[in-house]
């Protein structure tokens, strides 16, 4: 058998068949059974194991981190889940509630465990332990949070440690590049696998220094940034011999969200917002614009779909200008019911002042919804002005306030035509199961090159 054969038959195909994300990587994959012999390969390909690391798991905002764990898994890869917190969440959906079941916690039992681990590995690899004290201490120094907190990170390091060796991980992916990009780097310090992380910002991009994003990038494997504008942020906090680690991935959608009969455009005047009651999703702008379309006497109705730390801030604004008959806030709803909200409203407006790529952008438009959304980050790569809906500068009530007024005007089926070119295109980038075959050629070369290294 060939090395080439040997990987199309090695590599569990997407549904529809082999990617040309799976082929453009083809020759890379028979480099390595060249390299390391088609035991090796057989081993770490056909039988690889990984696991996830993130802050909380699961979490409702967090759907799009469950979906891509199922994915890999769909492509053979087994996941091992560990999260810091999560184990007391409340869920709405019933899949966030298998994956709770599924889910190692850190923080589960307390402050002891965490003591006892960093005592065993100490007594264990006191070379590796005191190298890595010296990152955390390095790295704590240049940070804009306590020391502690570093010091916390290496003893939570030090416990997700065994449960790695116990599940024979041969790499460690953190969903975020703050603290679980810290954990990570650190459990591969103290002489565990290696280790990569997804970036998707804002957060990561508003403070790159003070979470040390370069000195991540340079120690992981491989970094994913969900949209080019992400990949040109991590571009810039490390140096061009570390590029080629950059990759691009896209969060994708899971077809059972989106594989409901078309449902055409509702000729009602409503528009939906999904989205954590937030400062950086920008509600109270929102507010501020239907105050001034009710002011016109332009009929609307607004439907704030989600929850968080500003909702109560977003309920006097409503609450000042009188608008209760006009908007609704949801709290928090299941993955169906955001569906829902969507199907029943004529298009999204999401009026985001800092953004990576937001996943609800691909839902509506999967659901062939228009958008009304901001120039900002990775959001142009998927909208497109005129085309699938409407951009306009963030931060600006005026300009918000003036697309919702034209996209209120827009006869319906103007709306429909820019929701199917909206249908295909996020189709065409966002496919779950496309973007996980990426992901798993890059978790495979991981896993084959760290076994060949050992």
């Amino acid at each position: 058998m060939t090395p080439d054969q040997f990987y199309f038959n090695a590599l569990p195909q997407a549904q529809g068949g082999l990617s040309h994300v799976a082929r453009f990587h083809l020759s890379d994959q028979a480099r390595l059974f060249k390299q390391t012999g088609p035991a090796l390969v057989k081993k770490n390909v056909m039988t690889l194991r990984i696991a996830y690391f993130v802050n909380q798991y699961p979490k409702v905002s967090h759907s799009f981190i469950r979906r891509e764990i199922l994915a890999l898994e769909r492509q053979g890869i087994e996941v091992q889940r560990i999260a810091l917190r999560g184990w007391d969440a409340e869920l709405v959906d019933r899949e966030d509630h298998a994956e709770q079941t599924r889910t190692q916690y850190v923080l589960r039992q307390g402050t002891l465990p965490l003591v006892m681990a960093m005592l065993r590995v100490c007594v264990a690899s006191p070379g590796r332990f005191f190298s890595a004290l010296s990152l955390t201490l390095r790295i704590g120094w240049r940070a804009d949070r306590p020391m502690m907190i570093y010091l916390i990170y290496l003893a939570e390091a030090c416990c997700v440690l065994p449960w790695l060796r116990e599940q024979g991980a041969c790499h460690l992916h953190a969903h975020f590049g703050t603290n679980p990009a810290a954990v990570a780097m650190l459990v591969h310090s103290l002489g565990g696998p290696s280790f990569s992380f997804t970036v998707h910002g804002p957060e990561e991009f508003d403070k790159p220094q003070f979470i040390s994003l370069g000195e991540k990038i340079r120690r992981s494997v491989f970094v994913i940034a969900v949209s080019s504008f992400g990949r040109s942020q991590l571009y810039r906090w490390v140096e061009h011999a570390h590029w080629p680690k950059v990759k691009e991935v896209h969060c994708g959608l899971d077809p059972e969200f989106y594989a409901v009969a078309p449902a055409s455009v509702p000729d009602v005047p409503r528009l939906v917002c999904v989205g954590r009651l937030c400062e950086q999703k920008g509600q109270l702008l929102l507010v501020e614009a239907a105050h001034r379309l009710a002011q016109k006497g332009i009929g609307f109705e607004l439907v704030l779909a989600g929850d968080g730390e500003m909702r109560a801030e977003v309920e006097r604004l409503i609450r000042q200008y009188a608008l209760e008959d006009q908007v609704r806030i949801t709290g928090w709803i299941s993955s169906d019911q955001v569906r829902e909200e969507i199907l029943a409203a004529r298009g999204l407006v999401l009026p985001s002042f800092a953004e990576g790529l937001p996943v609800v952008i691909m839902e509506a438009m999967a659901l062939r919804r228009p958008v009304l959304t901001t120039y900002v980050a990775g959001i142009p790569e998927l909208v497109r002005h005129g085309e699938t809906g409407w951009l306009f500068p963030a931060g600006s009530v005026d300009e918000l306030a003036a697309a919702m007024d034209t996209f209120l005007a827009t006869p319906v089926d103007v709306l429909e035509r820019m929701a199917e070119t909206g249908y295909r295109l996020v189709l065409e980038r966002h496919s779950i199961d496309t973007e996980a075959v990426k992901l798993a050629v890059y978790f495979r070369e991981a896993c084959i090159d760290g076994a060949s290294s050992a």
